[in-house]
């Protein structure tokens, strides 16, 4: 019985279930087979469920068909454990039930110990990758991983989140999009939703008040110019303070300045064709981060002739502001002064400068939001951190069958989960 009380040690198991068997198997194919089975004091510590019942006279009523749950390799080999759950029933009101295994996991064809491993390595690389290296189907995982998931977020807590973080995540090509809510404070993710119209505010609305928050309370909304989020905003969220993440304002004047130059590549005269012709990368650089190559390039250009040339100084411009402006004071004084520095350097260029005089119109609009960022302690880097993030979820997601996946891979890599998780079972 030296086998069988070794595998019993490493199945943590209690007096109540004990290791009849451990058998070596080679065919099909290679494994362990260790078959428990309950002893007789697992009767006395069960109680019936019925909550007008609870009675303790319970006894065996039969035992269901024998199932087998994967465990965790034993001496390098697959291990299962093969057991007829025994189905109990009371005495005092006829209930009957099968009796929980204490090895269980949520996926019902792991043990807990074999879930918490297959976790870890989820974590880590794509689900399908997992599957190859512990030698099960994907689809078996991702319904373990959707269980543990889904349990462990309804748990949270989303009580004292007043600083809230909101952007959108494109998944697909054909603009299909998830709009993703975090806690910049606990730096979490919170919520996730398909679409990223202003009826997303209302999802998370719902989501918040079942996780103990209300929408009043909270105080900082960062988010991205996008009049939708700003509709969702205004209308959920009473209390709260638009703030116009710092991200997302300097990629709106960084496009406005990559359309002009486009422009002006296609429209201008042939010799303002040709010097601009591969010079992307030039003008979405700083000049500190060019290459030795590209500054010779950039130094090459006559800028003062070029539109996308006065576009560009507009976009360093609004980078010192962002780097060098440390006080809400500094900010509004020298945002204010770019606005109309910007406004009459686009009014002189007219048509050329038209995507710079849009981008400009809309920051003047967002004026007071965009200011908000320099107020109090809001840090919005986690939400531009999410952006890698939502690269290694779409990498460890690949071959995702729906969106539901692809949330649920959001939640486990970015929502600060309590992994694994699983319920008390009923005695």
């Amino acid at each position: 019985m030296i086998a069988e009380e070794a595998f019993a040690g490493l199945l943590q198991l209690d007096e109540r279930w004990a290791v009849v068997a451990a058998e070596y198997e080679s065919e099909p194919a290679e494994r362990f087979l260790v078959v428990v089975r309950e002893t007789e004091t697992l009767w006395p510590s069960l109680r019936c469920g019925q909550p007008q019942c609870g009675d303790s006279g319970v006894v065996c009523h039969d035992h269901a068909e024998p199932r087998t749950w994967r465990h965790l390799d034993a001496f390098g080999k697959r291990t299962e454990i093969l057991c007829a759950l025994p189905r109990a029933r009371c005495k005092r009101c006829g209930k009957v039930w099968t009796v929980p295994a204490p090895w269980e996991g949520k996926g019902k064809h792991f043990t807990r110990d074999f879930e918490a491993f297959a976790l870890t390595l989820m974590r880590e690389m794509p689900v399908k990758r997992a599957g190859e290296i512990l030698g099960e189907v994907d689809t078996r995982l991702w319904r373990m991983l959707m269980h543990h998931v889904k349990g462990a977020h309804a748990a949270l807590d989303f009580s004292g989140g007043v600083q809230i973080g909101v952007d959108e995540m494109n998944l697909r090509k054909g603009h299909e999009y998830l709009t993703v809510f975090a806690d910049l404070l606990e730096r979490r993710v919170l919520f996730a939703t398909e679409g990223k119209d202003h009826t997303t505010f209302t999802a998370f609305v719902e989501e918040l008040m079942r996780h103990n928050e209300h929408p009043h309370a909270i105080e900082q909304v960062a988010m991205d110019l996008s009049a939708a989020y700003r509709k969702g905003a205004t209308q959920t969220m009473r209390n709260a303070e638009l703030v116009y993440d710092p991200f997302h304002v300097r990629a709106l004047v960084g496009r406005a300045v990559d359309e002009v130059r486009r422009q002006e590549a296609r429209e201008g005269e042939d010799a303002t064709k040709a010097s601009l012709k591969g010079s992307m990368y030039l003008f979405r650089k700083n000049p500190e981060n060019l290459t030795p190559r590209q500054a010779e390039e950039l130094d090459g250009l006559e800028l003062k002739n070029l539109a996308t040339g006065q576009a560009y100084p507009v976009r360093l411009e609004l980078s010192d502001i962002y780097r060098r402006a440390h006080t809400p004071q500094k900010a509004r004084y020298r945002l204010e002064a770019w606005v109309h520095w910007a406004e009459a350097k686009c009014e002189r260029w007219g048509k050329s400068l038209a995507p710079l005089a849009k981008a400009v119109t809309t920051i003047r609009t967002h004026l007071e939001g965009i200011l908000a960022h320099w107020k109090g302690e809001l840090s919005t880097a986690f939400m531009e951190g999410l952006n890698s993030v939502f690269s290694a979820v779409k990498r460890k997601a690949r071959g995702y069958r729906s969106i539901e996946y692809f949330i649920t891979m959001l939640y486990f890599v970015a929502g600060k989960l309590s992994l694994p998780s699983y319920p008390n079972h009923r005695k």
